[in-house]
């Protein structure tokens, strides 16, 4: 795979605002956008929810060309001066979780919290293999098609099953993704290693997966405890990758305790 990333522009994303208190920052996962945290409504009332969609996902047009870590930190870094964020908590799942790292080791100054979910820093070997192939997938056959391999990723069969507004609006939102966008985020990802901006973190950090996540994200998960100092980690019950979005009522809970 040829690796050219290329500078982000901030003017190219639309930060969406909500509710009132201690600054929120949310990053999303591969293939989703700033919605996905609609289910965090209820934070709003002690903390104001700040929410954005990485490029050429959402509301934000394709970028340029590829793009890595860095120029993810750097686009939030300047949406933060853009928005006048000096110190938030910051919160990000898969995708964003490792951007939520890179970022948080960069600017360790203006992460008051961390919170990490079912995320890693870098992906294994096997996994980075994965990454380009699933791009080339994304750009011959389209987003559309790799929508049942990756239901079964994001959620339990029990939740599938039931095939609730959670599992549909994560359906819905894979169905109308950039083909190229999620290609190019797929890139981003083969290519990710946050792993010394990791041992860089000094907010406290909690680290959350589902009780069903894949091996590699437990390992993922123990690895990112050991390396950052304070952290701990909590399992989310009867959840898969998607955990935010499969329970919830539980994730809310938990953040609430941890943030005050």
């Amino acid at each position: 795979m040829e690796w050219t990333p290329q500078p982000l522009d901030p003017a190219d994303v639309t930060v969406h605002r909500r509710g009132r208190g201690a600054p929120l920052v949310l990053l999303h996962c591969l293939g989703m956008e700033w919605r996905f945290w609609d289910v965090l409504e209820p934070l709003a009332d002690r903390y104001e929810l700040i929410a954005y969609s990485f490029p050429g996902h959402g509301d934000t047009p394709l970028p340029r060309g590829q793009y890595g870590a860095a120029e993810l930190t750097a686009q939030l870094h300047a949406l933060a001066r853009r928005e006048g964020l000096e110190r938030f908590h910051l919160a990000g799942i898969s995708m964003g979780g490792s951007v939520a790292q890179h970022f948080a080791g960069t600017h360790p100054e203006m992460v008051e919290k961390l919170i990490l979910c079912d995320c890693t820093p870098r992906y294994n070997e096997e996994q980075q293999a994965n990454w380009p192939v699933r791009a080339a997938a994304a750009r011959e056959k389209g987003v559309a098609s790799l929508i049942p391999t990756l239901l079964q990723t994001f959620f339990t069969p029990a939740s599938l099953a039931e095939n609730g507004r959670n599992v549909q609006y994560v359906r819905r939102t894979f169905e109308a993704c950039s083909d190229e966008g999620y290609a190019l985020a797929c890139e981003m990802l083969a290519m990710v290693d946050a792993r010394a901006e990791a041992a860089r973190i000094t907010a406290p950090t909690l680290i959350m997966l589902g009780s069903e996540e894949r091996q590699p994200f437990k390992e993922a998960a123990a690895w990112m405890q050991a390396t950052i100092a304070g952290s701990r980690v909590l399992e989310v019950p009867a959840a898969a990758h998607a955990s935010v979005r499969e329970r919830p009522e539980f994730v809310v809970q938990a953040w609430r305790e941890f943030l005050e």
